[in-house]
Parts: structure tokens; C-alpha cells; sequence
């Protein structure tokens, strides 16, 4: 049986890497705090060990964490098409008011709405996949439904 991969662009991939990174290289500074927090003696009444050992344990879960994500993630090239994929930017207008937005489709791991990343598990992410500019899509979200029409797809902003 095959695993299930995650896809993820290049970008993404690499932001995860690059925190795997930082995590690995604080470490050793987080095992050293442990460890002089450890040799002040009583440990039950050690407030500097506690904190030490909690953020250790923090950092040990994100790396376990980030690592699963790498282990299933695959890295996805989006053709050059006007077909919603991820890594693609997709404009869009609603078609009740005549608004329009635009965000970047990715995958899962690298969600971040701030700055114009959808998934392709949210409702509208997974609704624009795999449509075409001119498209109208209906969107099915937990608390309404609504239309939107593609007016562009591109894969550089």
C-alpha cells in the first residue's frame, strides 16, 4: 500500500526545512540550559529545570511534528496551464458583490492566509482545483454556500 503524500510547493519545503533547521541548531543550547538547571540541586522545587525541561520537550515535539510533514510531503511543479493547481495563483470574483481576491493555492503544511495561501482543503481551495479560468465554482463552506467566478490563473503573482 502506497503512503498518502501531501502536496507542498518548492517554497513551502524548504520553510519547513529551514525551521527543522533552526530547531536542530538550538538544541544544544536547550540540552546545556537542562543540564545547569539539573545541577542547582533539588529538582522538584527547581522552577529554572521545570521551564528547561518543558521547552525542550516543545522543541523535541515541533522536530517530530515538522519531520512527518517532510516525510509526506511531495514537492509539486504545476504545469504551465491555466488549470487551478497547487503552487498556482488564482484570481477570483465573488459573484454577490463583485468582489475579487486573489491567494495562492498550497498545500496543507504551508497554510497562511495573512499572506495570500490557501489550502487545498479548505472549502474554496478545494472547490477551485482543477477548474480553468471562466469557470463559475460553487463553494460549499460549514455555514454557506456561494459562487465565485475564476478570472485568472497564473503561476507567478
Amino acid at each position: 500500500m502506497d503512503p498518502h503524500f501531501n502536496k507542498i510547493t518548492k517554497a513551502g519545503y524548504q520553510k519547513i526545512q529551514k525551521e527543522i533547521d533552526q530547531l536542530e541548531n538550538s538544541r544544544p543550547t536547550k540540552i546545556k540550559i537542562l543540564s545547569d538547571a539539573r545541577a542547582l540541586g533539588d529538582l522538584s522545587e527547581n522552577a529554572e529545570y521545570s521551564a528547561a525541561k518543558r521547552d525542550l520537550r516543545h522543541l523535541e515535539s515541533r522536530l517530530r511534528f515538522l519531520r512527518k510533514e517532510l516525510q509526506y510531503a511531495k514537492i509539486y511543479t504545476p504545469s504551465d496551464n491555466d488549470r487551478v493547481e497547487v503552487g498556482k495563483y488564482v484570481t477570483f470574483e465573488f459573484l454577490d458583490d463583485h468582489a475579487t481576491e486573489t491567494y495562492q493555492i498550497v498545500g496543507t503544511p504551508e497554510v497562511d492566509i495573512d499572506h495570500g495561501k490557501i489550502s487545498i482543503a479548505s472549502p474554496i481551495g478545494a472547490a477551485l482545483l482543477n477548474h480553468r479560468t471562466g469557470d463559475t465554482v460553487k463553494v460549499v463552506a460549514p455555514n454557506l454556500t456561494y459562487q465565485v467566478k475564476i478570472t485568472a490563473v497564473k503561476i507567478d503573482q
